[in-house]
């Protein structure tokens, strides 16, 4: 099984997350995963500092950043790191990204992807209104680069209801796309697995959606549900709620046909209006 999708109930408690985290990886690894990729906010669900935590991880102070390279090296893993709130590489004392990276089986980080799209909307919880906008900054840049399991895009939550971002990672080449996330457990009641299955049936791509799954501080509940979909939109695996690793192969010879026999990259005939965004195409 190359490909491993975590589902976590992250708190506030960073040591406590990272430990939990830690405990999926090895089952990950154990399992015969060759990348897992971790939830949105894995470390860091709730914090209020999040400026503070960015500027300690740019300083070299923080713990999110050498345990991530601790941890793929001692499990020989590619690891998607959900998201860290980082600062950008030109502005280490500036305002964070949501910042998903992905980082080798040597700890050595391969390709960083800010969240393009923040969650700045209404909805019908406990807490009514969330504004991503205030704690970060919006990401700029399209981002894609190889993996031993294929050529993988990233992309984070909100992302995932903006076609146009995954037909641009599909037109860069990627055959599977990450897509860590907390989706909330009304919004994702509404849309999570429609939404991704259809970004898996329109880009012919594998999508590792990992979705947190339960109770958070402040009352914010997630939907969980996290799963593994197939280029062909069908989910390989899937789980309601409480924290998992869920695991699934790509079958290369079978994506290819489905790309041939239904070529939808050479026919289509609409490109989304405006400028595109910059691609990092990232090679190890």
């Amino acid at each position: 099984m190359s490909l491993a999708v975590l589902q976590m109930v992250s708190q506030e408690a960073v040591p406590a997350n990272l430990l939990a985290a830690r405990r999926l990886l090895e089952r990950a690894a154990e399992s015969g995963a060759r990348l897992a990729v971790l939830p949105e906010n894995f470390a860091a669900m709730g914090r209020r500092d999040l400026a503070g935590l960015a500027r300690a991880e740019a300083a070299g102070e923080g713990p999110l950043l050498p345990w991530l390279r601790q941890a793929a090296r001692d499990l020989g893993l590619w690891i998607v790191a959900g998201t860290l709130p980082l600062p950008p590489d030109e502005q280490p004392l500036g305002r964070p990204h949501a910042t998903s990276l992905l980082i080798d089986e040597h700890g050595e980080r391969v390709a960083r992807y800010d969240k393009l799209h923040l969650f700045d909307v209404e909805v019908a919880d406990s807490r009514g209104r969330y504004r991503e906008s205030e704690d970060y900054l919006h990401g700029a840049r399209v981002v894609v680069a190889d993996t031993p399991v294929g050529r993988l895009g990233l992309s984070v939550c909100y992302d995932l209801r903006f076609p146009e971002l995954y037909l641009a990672l599909r037109a860069a080449g990627a055959e599977l796309i990450s897509v860590p996330a907390a989706f909330t457990a009304v919004t994702g009641a509404a849309h999570w697995q429609v939404l991704l299955r259809a970004r898996a049936i329109e880009t012919q791509c594998y999508l590792l959606a990992a979705n947190q799954g339960g109770q958070h501080p402040g009352g914010r509940e997630t939907f969980g549900h996290s799963a593994i979909v197939d280029a062909w939109g069908r989910v390989l695996a899937e789980q309601p709620l409480g924290e998992a690793v869920l695991l699934a192969a790509r079958d290369p010879a079978a994506q290819q046909a489905i790309r041939q026999n239904m070529p939808l990259a050479s026919q289509r005939r609409f490109s989304p209006p405006g400028a595109p965004l910059p691609v990092d195409q990232e090679n190890p």
